[in-house]
């Protein structure tokens, strides 16, 4: 057996010592006379941890001694880190280096690596980090923020800690570790915001103090506001087309003339641009049901074919500096228009104008909201916004406009008072028709010898013999 201290492999079973009982382990008679009999494991002593104590690796279960040899060189030297034990800081700069994915995907690990992962972690061994530690870890993050003035919200501390998971899941599959510990860290539940309408009282409220809910979208009346007053914009027909068909930004940044049909009025989502570090990148669409087929009613096919004779105004007078790159929206010059100038030109839009502030965003809630308030089915709305299920939906992309919920009151007023029979919008109670029974017993009262009416001519029988 090789040297534990220095790491090794050796071969061991589970056979037992029928005299103690006791497991043979790597003792065991049969194992040097059968090269079949037990598995190899792997062992490797770790240098001193952060608690001061030492830390052993021990690995087992593989059939040839071929496969612990090479599962005990990858735990030595992971692929590109010059040898030496496998540090969280060298995995994670591997990981990134081979990591695909969509730009903005790649960018986000990136930051949670360099701003938080790699300064705490990234001296730590790979196979020696455990929940506990991991735990702390957290803990002095959020300490440390708390204590700059710029605390972490739990929805920040949740999505570094995903990032961790998925980069220690590959060096689970590298063979370099066999257990995930951030998979069992504990964090404060994320809640995702619910968007609140920007009603009379909010706004009066933002204008005397400036604070802003995190998700909020207009009313109807606040959202034809905005889009009268830009109407002249060379990017009115971008936002128009965000607040009432719900596109994502890089959704229309990514749209081109060729997707677009206004004679049958429909456009056709079929990739994005993305925008990291100021790279624009052409991608697929965020999910599969977000490819998809958007009908366009008659004022945003005004609103694009506007934009379209703005285009090619624009493109005759630029002359061959133009660029046709056959995107809607472009820059002056013809070239592709990344989301975050969508973003930017909105926010000064906003700001200028004197709006309730809300992110881009936002306009693709309120056109989810707007179009149930004006009736359409939740599934309906479902397809336009191109989500998968119609629980994500009702719970994120939906608010209630307060007339839609005053209707909604007057609507459960009145089933109510209907049936304690009383006139909706008074105290008068309703006066109520004779039951069939009783209706019944007035008229057998009627044809009985003498008996009185206030409506003789009603009385049913025979006349009496003058």
């Amino acid at each position: 057996m090789a040297n534990k201290s220095a790491g090794g492999i050796y071969r061991r079973c589970g056979c037992a010592d029928p005299r103690t009982g006791k497991a043979w382990g790597d003792r065991c008679p049969k194992l040097a006379a059968g090269r079949r009999h037990g598995s190899w494991y792997l062992r490797l002593e770790l240098p001193v941890g952060s608690d001061g104590r030492r830390r052993r690796i021990r690995r087992g279960g593989f059939t040839t001694r071929k496969a612990a040899e090479e599962a005990l060189a990858q735990v030595r030297a992971p692929s590109g880190s010059g040898g030496g034990l496998v540090t969280v800081g060298e995995w994670l700069t591997h990981w990134l280096a081979t990591r695909s994915g969509a730009a903005s995907t790649i960018g986000g690990y990136a930051s949670h690596v360099r701003l938080y992962l790699a300064p705490y972690l990234g001296t730590v061994v790979l196979a020696e980090l455990s929940v506990a530690h991991l735990q702390a870890v957290f803990a002095s993050i959020a300490r440390h923020h708390q204590a700059r003035g710029a605390p972490l919200t739990p929805a920040t501390l949740n999505r570094i800690r995903a990032t961790l998971r998925t980069a220690l899941n590959a060096a689970i599959r590298r063979g370099l570790i066999s257990d995930n510990p951030a998979s069992r860290v504990e964090l404060p539940t994320a809640r995702r915001p619910r968007a609140v309408v920007w009603t009379a009282e909010r706004v009066r409220h933002w204008q005397r103090t400036g604070e802003r809910p995190p998700v909020a979208v207009w009313t109807a009346a606040q959202t034809a506001e905005f889009l009268d007053t830009i109407r002249d914009h060379r990017l009115y027909a971008a936002y128009h087309l965000i607040a009432l068909r719900g596109l994502r930004r890089g959704e229309a940044a990514g749209l081109r003339w060729c997707d677009v049909d206004l004679d049958q009025g429909v456009a056709v989502i079929s990739q994005q641009i993305q925008q990291h570090q100021g790279q624009l990148t052409v991608c697929p669409p965020k999910t599969a049901s977000s490819a998809r087929v958007i009908a366009l009613d008659r004022t945003t096919i005004r609103a694009l074919r506007a934009h379209r004779d703005r285009q090619q105004a624009e493109r005759q007078r630029a002359g061959e500096g133009y660029r046709d790159s056959g995107y809607v929206f472009t820059r002056p010059g013809g070239d592709p228009l990344g989301p975050d100038r969508l973003s930017c030109t909105f926010r000064a839009l906003i700001a200028e104008h004197g709006l309730p502030p809300i992110r881009l965003h936002d306009l693709r809630h309120g056109a989810a909201t707007l179009a149930l308030a004006a009736g359409v089915e939740l599934k309906v709305v479902q397809d336009m916004l191109g989500h998968s299920s119609i629980v994500l939906t009702a719970d994120t992309y939906t608010s209630v406009l307060p007339e839609v919920a005053h209707r909604a009151a007057e609507k459960t007023a009145a089933h109510v008072m209907k049936a304690r029979g009383i006139v909706p919008g008074t105290n008068r109670t309703r006066r109520r028709a004779p039951s069939r029974k009783k209706r019944r017993r007035g008229r057998k009262t009627a044809t009985r010898p003498g008996a009185s009416s206030a409506h003789p001519a009603r009385q049913i029988g025979h006349p009496q013999r003058r």
